[in-house]
């Protein structure tokens, strides 16, 4: 794919979605943090189901630690693998008061030595609460860029590697964002529906998938 395609494809996003942001729930850097870890093969609509409940009870590492380590898995109880993210919920809540004051630190290395906390998340983070030009590759990502050929790669932080050097510099705050909405709605994993697809004609697929009439 050329560079006035990505360009092409990138400006209807952001036309189409001018202020885009993630659909998880948060009012600051220690929720969206823990909102991430917790949205680790979960859906975003079952970890704002649990937070609704959880941060009004404990929105700081300090409270989440108060709570301990049964009363996070009571309200966790019903997101994927909740006895692991509990366990990783305290120890990262430990570590941010002992190293960081209680706050979450604006450094990838000190993101990725938290317990569950990976590159993804650490991008996440960096780019939603801190506008970092990060770019957060999912599997929604990964097979936007792959299908449209966008930026095609084998895994995703070739993926990653290659959005960071085509995507120009103005639209790398929400490109994330762009692509992994267009991957949940629409790109979708099986019949993906390319007639209404508003990059469809910019689109390298080469099996798009129309409505029948």
């Amino acid at each position: 794919m050329n560079k006035q395609k990505r360009i092409a494809i990138l400006t209807r996003l952001r036309d189409n979605n001018p202020t885009p942001t993630t659909e998880l729930t948060f009012n600051s850097p220690f929720e969206l943090l823990i909102s991430v870890l917790l949205s680790a093969q979960a859906t975003d609509i079952s970890v704002n189901k649990a937070t609704a409940k959880l941060y009004p009870v404990a929105n700081t590492a300090e409270k989440m630690l108060d709570l301990g380590l049964d009363g996070i898995k009571r309200y966790i109880k019903t997101i994927g693998l909740f006895n692991t993210k509990a366990e990783n919920i305290i120890k990262t809540c430990q570590i941010l008061i002992d190293k960081y004051n209680g706050a979450v630190p604006e450094d990838r290395e000190a993101l990725e030595s938290l317990p569950g906390v990976g590159r993804k998340t650490a991008n996440v983070v960096l780019n939603t609460a801190f506008g970092w030009p990060t770019i957060a590759v999912d599997t929604h990502i990964f097979r936007v860029c792959n299908r449209t050929n966008f930026a095609p790669g084998k895994n995703v932080i070739e993926v990653e590697q290659k959005l960071l050097k085509v995507v120009p510099t103005e639209f790398k705050v929400d490109c994330h964002h762009w692509f992994i909405l267009h991957g949940r709605y629409t790109c979708i994993a099986r019949k993906p529906r390319c007639g209404a697809c508003i990059i469809e004609d910019l689109c390298e697929f080469n099996d798009k998938q129309y409505p029948t009439t």
